[in-house]
């Protein structure tokens, strides 16, 4: 019998944390957490997927920049996923994001999108 792989954490700054787009990518709402991502800042830019704009409601989304500074920071919701949650998600997240390991500033890793 093979144990169910641990869920992982999901850093959400944008069109994630939408109820819509939650039920529209993983099917179900997921509960979350504040927390927030030190050393980045957030740009914004046009949506070229019309699916993705379509599902967020949205033509221009929040994308991540890093600045290496600790005294810029993005606050955000920390979601619990399974394994084909984030397959979802990345999917979901088209080719402008890139999903990268970071450390929160509560000390937690989490996945994040970043342009």
């Amino acid at each position: 019998m093979s144990a169910e792989p641990a869920d992982q954490l999901l850093f959400t700054y944008g069109t994630l944390q939408y109820a819509e787009v939650q039920l529209d990518t993983f099917g179900r709402l997921l509960g979350g957490e504040r927390d927030a991502l030190p050393g980045y800042t957030i740009d914004y830019v046009e949506v070229a997927d019309q699916r993705v704009a379509d599902v967020s409601g949205m033509s221009v989304q929040p994308v991540l920049r890093a600045t290496g500074n600790p005294l810029d920071k993005v606050t955000g919701t920390v979601l619990q996923v399974s394994a084909a949650e984030l397959d979802a998600a990345d999917e979901y997240e088209v080719s402008l994001y890139r999903r990268v390991a970071v450390t929160l500033t509560s000390g937690r890793d989490a996945w994040v999108y970043v342009g």
